[in-house]
């Protein structure tokens, strides 16, 4: 053979070229770090051609890697083989992993003088230095040879070589001396990464053993899943399938695939791939093809020309197919534990093949009866079988599509397992991404709760429901909203919210309370997680604030048996010890009176109570009939509604808005309305934080009796000034009960704001009647009886009511109250007051009332003209100058620095807007005398001197006209001078001073009196 290759190359120097070319790239390309898988497939191809267990022993020592294997010996076909390119000895062999002819060219990579020798058949050895001789010696080769540097394909030209030692045991040896240091290094490290992958791969061997420097490791093919699955192509798939696939590849029409996966001794679990097993498609040994799942894929996939990449086509897609078959196969035989989802691939892969196979995977996957769903229990009800999820205590495998998944404890899992549908057991995550690729619905806990009905429950008792309530997490109230919860009567309804736990002792009869309609829950199935969910613990008051309990207490008086209903109401009523006004809302409870007729409690009389002699013989209360007394006592009657005394609303944060305020009280809008007046104009409703009135105070008749009996304790503190929070400041305003008094004839037949205290303001004498002392002055003045003028003023509507009753000709006010009345209202802002319709002035002296729209008087004496004598338009006064020509007309005089604010707010006219108070005579300009600037130090200069002043064509004695004064006589000239110096109060010291000269001394010395008196007061 070697003289046969020789002469080829002499005869075709390009040929020794190209198989130099050839050698060189298997060697440094599409082989290289593959030396170890090679050797090993040449084992098992051995081991197979002899029908015996495979085993090799690599040993690197000294230099010299050996690898010893069983099987089949080496002969002269081999021998061939190992020495031609894609030139395959095992073209015929269907269970061969070496399939092209050049594995062996991976030894290039690392020697230059290989051997191999099998006992009984010889020995073989390649050399590169004897074939470079060889090559040298050849005239034609010699410039190709020099041209190459010296290199020549190693494994073109066997030599025979000495015997070599198999070690006892194995049947074939290959040495190679390793080529240098960096050899040795590469080596080296093959040895350490090669794995179980290897055997997995080849079958064909049962072990493989690494001695290392004298340090031994065993490879075995222990502690693996495998899956295998395999056939041969029809002639018309090869047809169809190898049209893009060389020759030879086409003899070899079967196909193999087979995947692996690390599992646990005795659980038999998936674990992850070891870190000697590469991340690749092994076809059958690795390639660089990246396959990114916890399993090792060895398949027969068509290789590039590289031997390190999958060579995509019709065969690939074929066996990317049967791979996904296989796969499901090798999930289906493993544990249903959650260590399966590790296994589930995700979509994206680190290649296209790699993308290819996870997309087959995920399209079979959902439809795979693969994981494990839990079956009822054995002893569960007949229910969970109607519900079709299997026999009770029987496993169940579905596919991905049917299962369902609750993050919750296994004990919850147990319990609804007859439920939900496929539920995969506790321990399986939720939110594993598998669990989506998969096909398995997430099943929220609210979603359980709402399968939680029909049929499936029907038969399961409140035993059970207690029992899934023990296991309920009570961290999610939103989901558990909807729990079913069975009640006493033995309806299941929704949501625990509304329904009563009767707590462990309780004296409630649910046979008692059931009139009431009450969802009272079955004592066998009360759980604390209940009342976390809403449920309300069943105390007696607890009971009577349910809006069922309400709801038949508001239906009472019109159902068809009103009687069983009184009677659980009342027996909670006094089980919870309430008090009449606690619940207002049990006025309407209906209940008979002693004429046999039915009443709300709420217009029932106590017959011995305190108001049942107070009010009106002819109103619409009953009197609540005896045996009802008997059995239950005042007490519990009187808190059900039924009238011992006044009955008092309570209530609080109560809005005060007409839409929303409805509290059944007497002409509550309109204290409603007087009310709002009194507080600020806001947008958000003001609000009362405790609200309380008496109601019933229309009907009542015995108006002594009954304000006695309001103003003491505990009822007075009804009269008192309810606070309002209104635009964030608290004013208090008048209680409902006290306006409501104040507005009604309750004191001797008068309105309590028609009358004043006996010790009132004196200035209120005259206009109010005196209160009768039928309660004490803190009471009447609570409500309404009025106190001071002061007090009058401040509140609302009071300038108007004074106003009023100065206009009323049968009030009784003499000259100085009138002037200090006067003073009083001159300080009342203008807005709060109407003007009146008629005015108290005075007319020649005397007091009058005139009407202001008509000028007419509505009192006076007859000096003036009487009651109906017609008169000229009242004016305020502003200034004394003016009196003499206005005198014919009613006058309101105050002093005068207060007449234009009096003018506003009676809307009527001033004296100086009346009269033009022109100086119409003649007079003469004097000096102001000296002495008189003693007591009028800012005094004019100078006087007009009239001997008779006209003004309007009116005598007057002094006139301050246009910034002059104007003056007849001596009382005259000290009025104008006095007024003009802005010291009105000194104008008869100043006549005095005119009169007699000699009195000044005397005048000054009064006057320095009286300014240290009044500095010192």
């Amino acid at each position: 053979m070697r003289s046969a290759v020789l002469a080829a190359w002499t005869a075709s120097p390009a040929r020794f070229r190209e198989d130099a070319n050839a050698e060189e790239d298997f060697a440094l390309g599409g082989y290289r770090d593959r030396l170890i898988v090679e050797l090993a497939q040449n084992a098992a191809d051995a081991a197979v051609r002899a029908g015996v267990p495979g085993r090799l022993r690599l040993s690197l020592r000294e230099g010299v890697l050996s690898a010893a294997n069983t099987g089949a010996p080496v002969d002269a076909a081999g021998i061939e083989s190992l020495s031609t390119l894609r030139a395959s000895a095992k073209r015929g062999e269907e269970d061969a992993a070496g399939r092209f002819g050049v594995g062996f060219a991976a030894v290039v990579s690392v020697t230059d003088e290989p051997v191999i020798g099998s006992l009984g058949s010889g020995v073989v050895r390649w050399s590169r230095s004897q074939t470079a001789a060889l090559v040298a010696a050849e005239p034609v080769l010699a410039a190709e040879l020099a041209e190459r540097g010296g290199h020549v394909p190693l494994l073109r030209l066997p030599f025979p070589a000495g015997p070599v030692e198999v070690p006892p045991g194995f049947d074939t040896l290959v040495r190679l001396p390793l080529r240098d240091a960096a050899s040795e290094d590469a080596v080296r490290r093959m040895l350490r990464e090669a794995g179980p992958a290897l055997l997995l791969g080849l079958p064909a061997l049962e072990s493989i053993e690494i001695d290392l420097d004298g340090e031994m490791r065993t490879i075995l093919p222990d502690g693996w899943r495998v899956v295998s699955a395999s056939g041969r192509f029809t002639p018309e798939e090869v047809a169809e399938l190898f049209a893009d696939r060389p020759t030879e590849e086409r003899s070899r029409p079967h196909w193999l695939v087979r995947w692996a996966v690390p599992v646990a001794g005795e659980t038999g679990e998936p674990g992850p791939l070891p870190e000697l097993v590469r991340p690749v498609v092994h076809a059958p040994t690795p390639s660089d093809e990246p396959l990114d799942l916890p399993a090792l894929l060895i398949a027969s996939f068509p290789m590039a020309t590289d031997r390190r990449h999958v060579a995509m086509g019709p065969l690939t897609d074929f066996l990317v197919e049967r791979a996904a078959d296989a796969y499901l196969d090798l999930l289906a035989g493993l544990p249903r534990t959650p260590a399966l989802l590790d296994l589930v691939p995700g979509l994206m892969g680190r290649g296209e093949l790699d993308a290819r196979i996870r997309r087959a995977i995920l399209r079979r996957l959902p439809d795979l009866p693969l994981l494990p769903a839990l079956s009822p229990p054995a002893d569960a009800d007949t229910a969970a079988e109607r519900a079709g999820v299997g026999t009770p205590g029987e496993d169940i495998v579905v596919a991905g599509r049917q299962a369902s998944v609750v993050a919750a404890p296994g004990e919850l899992l147990t319990k609804i397992a007859g439920m939900v549908p496929g539920l995969l057991p506790a321990g399986w995550p939720s939110r594993h991404p598998a669990i989506a690729a998969l096909g398995v619905r997430r099943v929220q806990l609210s979603d359980v709760v709402d399968m939680l009905s029909g049929d499936a429950v029907a038969d399961l008792g409140p035993g059970w429901w207690r029992s899934l309530y023990e296991v309920l997490p009570a961290d999610d109230p939103e989901a558990l909203g909807a729990l079913p919860v069975p009640l006493a009567d033995g309806r299941l309804v929704r949501g625990p919210r509304g329904t009563l736990l009767l707590s462990d002792g309780s004296t409630l009869d649910p046979a008692v309370l059931g009139p009431l309609g009450l969802r009272v829950v079955h004592p066998e199935a009360a759980h604390p997680l209940l009342l976390r969910l809403g449920a309300a613990e069943a105390t007696p008051r607890t009971v009577l604030e349910d809006p069922l309990t309400r709801s038949a207490v508001a239906e009472s008086l019109d159902g068809p048996d009103p009687e069983p209903v009184a009677q659980a109401v009342l027996a909670l009523v006094d089980a919870a010890g309430l008090v009449p006004g606690d619940a207002p809302w049990l006025s309407e409870l209906a209940l008979r009176g002693a004429d046999g007729e039915l009443y709300p409690a709420g217009e029932l009389l106590l017959a011995d109570g305190a108001l049942a002699g107070l009010l009106d013989a002819e109103t619409h209360f009953g009197t609540a009939a005896p045996d009802l007394v008997e059995r239950y006592g005042p007490r519990v009657l009187a808190a059900a509604g039924v009238l011992d005394g006044f009955a008092v609303v309570n209530d609080t944060d109560v809005m005060l808005d007409p839409d929303e305020f409805d509290h059944d009280l007497d002409r509550e809008e309109e204290w409603l309305e007087a009310v709002l007046d009194l507080l600020p104009d806001i947008d958000v409703p003001p609000v009362v934080r405790e609200f309380s009135a008496v109601r019933d105070l229309e009907y009542v008749a015995d108006w002594p009796s009954a304000l006695a009996l309001l103003s003491r304790p505990p009822l007075r503190s009804v009269l008192h000034p309810l606070r309002v929070l209104a635009a964030g400041e608290v004013v208090e305003v008048p209680s409902y009960t006290a306006w409501w008094l104040s507005t009604h004839p309750v004191l001797g037949g008068r309105r309590p704001t028609q009358l004043r205290l006996p010790a009132a303001d004196p200035l209120l004498f005259g206009l109010y009647g005196d209160a009768p002392p039928v309660v004490d002055e803190a009471a009447l003045a609570m409500i309404g009886v009025r106190t001071t003028l002061t007090d009058l003023l401040a509140s609302h509507g009071g300038p108007d009511e004074l106003l009023d009753l100065l206009g009323d000709p049968s009030s009784e006010v003499d000259r100085a109250q009138l002037r200090s009345l006067w003073v009083a209202l001159a300080g009342v802002e203008p807005a709060r007051v109407a003007p009146p319709r008629a005015v108290r002035a005075i007319l020649d002296g005397e007091i009058v009332v005139v009407d202001a729209e008509n000028g007419r008087l509505l009192a006076g004496p007859d000096r003036v003209g009487g009651a109906g004598a017609e008169v000229p338009e009242p004016v305020v006064v502003e200034a004394p100058d003016l009196l003499p020509l206005v005198a014919d007309r009613p006058l309101v005089l105050a002093p005068f620095d207060l007449a234009e604010a009096l003018s506003e707010l009676l809307d009527l006219p001033l004296a100086g807007e009346e009269a033009a108070g022109e100086v119409t005579s003649s007079g003469a300009v004097r000096e102001v005398p000296p002495a008189v600037r003693s007591l009028l130090p800012t005094a004019p200069a100078t006087y007009v001197e009239h001997e008779k002043l006209l003004v309007d064509g009116v005598p007057a004695a002094w006139r301050f006209f246009e910034g002059q004064v104007h003056a007849s006589g001596v009382e005259g000239l000290a009025r104008g001078l006095a007024w003009a110096s802005g010291q009105w109060g000194d104008r008869l010291a100043v006549a005095a001073l005119l009169r007699d000269p000699a009195a000044v001394p005397l005048l000054l010395a009064e006057a320095d009196l009286d300014s240290w008196t009044a500095s010192t007061n």
